[in-house]
């Protein structure tokens, strides 16, 4: 009986049973996985579906994308370099050229970060320049242009330095025995 049974297995498996050979047929004892799976960059996969292969273009009408390559018929769609400029509505006159158009925008307009004479009256110091504004928070860019316009008045004698002062400001900074100093770029 037992020949039978090693016959029929090295029968089936063609090669002759032996110890080695036996603890690969035994039962393999599953590991009891935690009911928490962690995700971290050494397990992650991609979905399946979310990777396909490229498209193979240009083999011949065999390959399954045909003998244009997937690109139809003739005219410009199915050129090489056929890229529409930002806008392109297919011929007809576009939006942008339809539009009413007015005015005139400069494009060397100054744009000045604004000081009023009202807010000079808590710096205490002599002498006020562009850092001291950014330091007391009344600007947000030293290095940028600076007006100070007559909104209020000024109480202390002081120099500032600017860009750029209004009439109003210039007039009352020079009342309260002041100075104007414009700073040149």
């Amino acid at each position: 009986m037992k020949e039978k049974k090693s016959a029929e297995k090295t029968a089936v498996n063609k090669k002759p049973v032996t110890k080695k050979t036996a603890k690969n047929l035994a039962p393999k004892k599953v590991k009891e996985e935690s009911s928490v799976n962690v995700v971290s960059l050494s397990n992650l996969k991609s979905p399946p579906g979310s990777r396909k292969k490229r498209k193979l273009l240009g083999r011949g009408s065999s390959s399954g994308h045909g003998k244009t390559s997937t690109r139809g018929s003739k005219g410009q769609t199915s050129r090489a370099g056929r890229h529409f400029y930002l806008g392109f509505e297919g011929g007809q006159s576009p939006l942008i050229r339809r539009m009413p158009k007015r005015g005139f925008v400069s494009n060397f307009k100054k744009v000045y970060q604004i000081v009023n004479l009202s807010d000079l009256n808590s710096i205490k110091e002599t002498t006020i320049t562009p850092l001291l504004l950014k330091a007391n928070g009344l600007i947000s860019d030293a290095s940028a242009l600076i007006k100070i316009l007559g909104k209020g008045s000024i109480k202390n004698a002081v120099t500032i330095q600017a860009h750029a002062f209004s009439k109003r400001a210039a007039v009352e900074i020079a009342s309260a025995g002041g100075k104007t100093e414009i700073i040149n770029v």
